[in-house]
């Protein structure tokens, strides 16, 4: 099933001309669900439940030889993969995106002259048509917005909110579907990570998972505090008995008139840090994954098959496998993206020498229990 369901294509998220330069953009588009859909209730696995089936391997947690963070010769070289399943669902609402050189996919930036790199996973739900608006569009709302590049983070989050009333104003599509949205974007060695819904980003530092985003449930305590101050109701964990996300774009019929604040929001959170050699790859992946897998999990898996082949497709791939042998229930979409071209290295597991030694008033203890045991 995976074999067939997975597929490669390219689009142009900023519909330009420069369609020679679109290979790093990775496309799956499997089936286009009727636009009118009753809400979508995201299902659960058993396999959720189960903390024992998350397979946490500590192995190479510990190095003996590990860089500084405050290496600042380290220049990251992008390199990603993606995979993409439809899964047990009737529909493939997942879109994503993958960028690996900025400049060369645009052209030159203005006041940016770093290498650059562009990624993100958009969870469609009620139809396809908010996820694929948002992956064509989100990118082109953060360079042309007033504060950038003078302060991306306020580019980003106003680019969040006006992709979210461009797409409510398409008259063509289907405003009443929704979708999460995960990006991220860096510049040189600075990422920012952007978050709204439940998609999870997951750095691998030295073989330890590094959570980058907080995935928004309504029964999030944060954010059903935050519900519940705009006079929206959280019901058996659903936002209205509805939808089983606090922050999504799309949604119209959830929300009131442009501008208001609405229970259902669309205003990301972010997470900027500083690469450093210790950072080997990131994951970017909708709820699909995340439902029976721990991120912890998620790293152990991939940083072994980084080891073993170096290649962030396949990758992508394994973790996809992974994820419908546990049974999930959701779409599955996982992006990798490295940032070196080399493997991450084998650690190093420091060995300690213990010397076990029992007193002859304990030996003479512990011959008296077995003697009664006999």
């Amino acid at each position: 099933m995976l074999e067939e369901g997975y597929s490669k294509g390219t689009a142009n998220p900023m519909r330009d001309d420069k369609s020679e330069t679109i290979e790093s953009i990775k496309v799956v588009n499997t089936g286009k669900p009727p636009r009118h859909l009753p809400p979508i209730r995201h299902c659960m696995s058993s396999a959720q439940l189960s903390s024992a089936a998350d397979l946490e391997l500590d192995i190479g947690m510990v190095s003996t030889k590990s860089p500084s963070d405050g290496n600042t010769m380290f220049e990251p070289v992008f390199r990603s993969g993606s995979c993409s399943e439809i899964g047990p669902k009737p529909y493939m609402e997942d879109e994503h995106i993958c960028i690996d050189n900025l400049l060369e996919h645009l052209g030159p930036i203005e006041h940016c002259s770093s290498p650059g790199a562009f990624y993100g996973v958009f969870d469609g739900h009620g139809g396809v048509d908010a996820a694929l608006f948002i992956r064509e569009n989100i990118l082109q709302f953060i360079l042309e917005d007033s504060h950038f590049p003078i302060c991306v983070k306020n580019a980003i989050k106003s680019a969040f909110q006006r992709a979210d009333h461009a797409f409510a104003d398409a008259d063509s599509l289907d405003s009443s579907s929704g979708t999460t949205a995960l990006t991220a974007l860096i510049f040189g060695r600075v990422m920012l990570i952007a978050n709204a819904g439940d998609c999870r980003a997951v750095l691998g530092k030295r073989g330890k998972a590094i959570e980058l985003s907080k995935d928004h449930k309504p029964d999030c305590s944060s954010e059903r505090l935050r519900i519940e101050k705009l006079g929206g109701v959280v019901y058996d964990g659903y936002l209205s008995g509805q939808l089983s996300v606090a922050r999504a774009l799309g949604d119209w019929h959830m929300k009131g008139p442009k501008g208001s604040s609405c229970p259902l929001s669309a205003e990301p959170e972010l997470q900027e840090m500083v690469l450093s050699e210790e950072d080997e790859f990131l994951i970017l992946a909708c709820d699909g994954l995340w439902d029976v897998m721990s991120s912890q999990c998620a790293v152990t898996i991939a940083r072994k098959e980084l080891i073993l082949h170096n290649d962030p497709e396949r990758c992508s791939r394994e973790l996809v496998r992974e994820a419908l042998k546990r049974n999930t229930c959701d779409n599955l979409t996982v992006v990798i993206v490295c940032f070196s071209p080399d493997p991450p290295p084998r650690l190093e597991i420091p060995k300690f020498q213990l010397k076990r030694c029992i007193s002859a008033e304990g030996l003479d203890l512990l011959q008296q229990v077995l003697d009664r045991n006999v």
